[in-house]
């Protein structure tokens, strides 16, 4: 029996029925990680003491049969942005590096509530910002499927381990594809819901009003299950919003016969790789098998989204980033300096990455006086656009499908010497964040030996049929059962 390749609903059962405990299941994750993570780098920090700990508790809990969850006594990692009460969490940054939140964030706690038990905080781009996983300060993550290719970004360890059985479940954040991008270059179910659907609280912001957790699993029927626990009102965070979460689970069986599927015409042009695209025509026949129509749809602002969404990712960022000066907390450059603004200078320069220090220097320039109404708010006014597009588009059919990526996973170092390029692999994925909707990340075949992800988009608050879909894809597709051959 290969524990490491169990769902998490295959865990649980086991768990339930006392065929394996959970410290044995969190034992045999450790010693998998401490095996196979040095190929992968993964992992931030492996909290083993802490593991042993809360799979002991979640036993005793399983033992009484009180309080019990589906995720009571499941091993999972967690992105290193979200707040984890003693263990370390460095947003894979130098400024960082050594800091040791005092309190969880609403999610941690949540997960710790239903008993779910924290292996590690995972890799990723330093403060979210990149889409490949290289920009991290502290070392570069591989793809399990070919370990000459990056995971994707920025949530990129997340989705790596998931990929390499060193967790049962993982916990990414997605500003623009964080957790869609990888989900779709390493070959595992991931979601970004609906802006506001999770509390925010204690996650490292990057950009406030984008910022979306969403967990990462190997089939849609886990992902609404942690979905369904980490979701819900927080009065910590004011953007969450006050209203029930569904039982996800619920209607996965439902028929999905008779619904529409939209196409973005703008998202099928050149510049696709032909297997991708191949993989995602096929993803559509697949459907239209399932009894769904097909539409074209038009999301007509399609070409500004970009640069949208990269200029108020600028600004907000430089404006979040502001509070590491050297200070309060991290690191502190101010052993040497003359005063207080040396210190800042020093710390930030010591601190930051080249890909944060550019992101902040444009963004402090499009917030800056005389420039302000020609870059900054004009995108906010086109990013009422691109929402608007998605409501119209939806208005006509229950969801819409596209690619997460035009390529499937590039090789190390291919695009870090050329940001723009670097910054048009999101092309996909951007839009969804400036309008708010949730998209669900799916695998759906592979391109020269490496995956290929799908993702499709919903309305507002409509997670429950985006799982109704992607759980009736997967009924009758095989491609996230595939897993990649690493040290097994």
């Amino acid at each position: 029996m290969q524990l490491h390749t169990l769902t998490l609903r295959e865990a649980s059962e086991m768990l339930a029925t006392k065929q394996i405990s959970s410290v044995e299941l969190t034992q045999a994750t450790l010693q998998r990680a401490h095996e196979i993570d040095p190929k992968i780098q993964s992992y931030v920090t492996l909290a083993d003491d802490v593991a042993l700990e809360q799979a002991k508790q979640a036993d005793e809990r399983i033992a009484k049969g009180k309080d019990l969850t589906p995720l009571t006594g499941i091993p999972f990692a967690m992105k290193d942005a979200i707040s984890t009460r003693g263990v370390r969490t460095t947003c894979s940054s130098k400024i960082l590096e050594n800091y040791v939140p005092q309190y969880n964030a609403t999610v941690t706690q949540k997960l710790a509530d239903a008993g779910a038990v924290l292996i590690g905080k995972t890799n990723m781009d330093e403060f979210g910002m990149g889409s490949s996983c290289e920009n991290s300060a502290l070392f570069k993550t591989r793809n399990p499927w070919n370990l000459e290719r990056v995971p994707g970004g920025s949530s990129g360890g997340a989705a790596a381990s998931m990929a390499a059985g060193l967790c049962n479940f993982s916990i990414g954040e997605d500003t623009g594809g964080s957790v869609r991008m990888p989900a779709g270059f390493c070959n595992v179910t991931g979601i970004k819901p609906t802006y506001g659907r999770v509390s925010r609280y204690g996650l490292i912001s990057l950009v406030s009003s984008f910022d979306c957790i969403g967990p990462m699993t190997r089939d849609v029927y886990d992902c609404a299950t942690v979905l369904e626990t980490i979701a819900g009102h927080d009065p910590q965070d004011s953007t969450t919003f006050n209203s029930p979460v569904p039982q996800y689970n619920q209607n996965l069986n439902k028929t999905v016969k008779g619904m529409t599927i939209g196409i973005p015409k703008e998202y099928f042009v050149s510049g696709m790789d032909a297997g991708v695209e191949n993989a995602i025509q096929q993803a559509i026949r697949t459907y239209e098998k399932l009894g769904m129509k097909i539409q074209e749809v038009s999301l007509p602002h399609t070409q500004y989204a970009l640069p949208v969404y990269y200029l108020l990712l600028f600004a907000e960022a430089s404006s979040n980033l502001a509070r590491f000066d050297g200070t309060r907390f991290g690191l502190s450059a101010s052993e040497n300096a003359k005063d207080v603004i040396d210190i800042y200078l020093q710390t930030r320069h010591e601190g930051f990455g080249d890909e944060v220090k550019r992101r902040i220097m444009l963004g402090a320039y499009a917030l800056s006086a005389g420039y302000y109404d020609a870059y900054y708010l004009k995108a906010q006014k086109v990013r009422t656009l691109l929402r608007r597009d998605f409501e119209l588009a939806l208005s006509s059919v229950d969801i819409l499908l596209a690619p997460t990526s035009p390529t499937t996973a590039f090789k190390l170092g291919e695009k870090t010497n050329n940001p723009l390029e670097m910054y048009l692999s999101d092309i996909y994925v951007v839009a969804t964040n400036p309008a708010g909707v949730p998209a669900l990340a799916l695998p759906a075949g592979f391109s020269n030996n490496m995956p290929v992800g799908m993702q499709l988009i919903g309305k507002h608050l409509d997670e429950q049929t985006l799982f109704q879909v992607g759980h009736a894809y997967q009924q009758v597709t095989d491609w996230h059962k595939q897993n990649p051959v690493i040290g097994d």
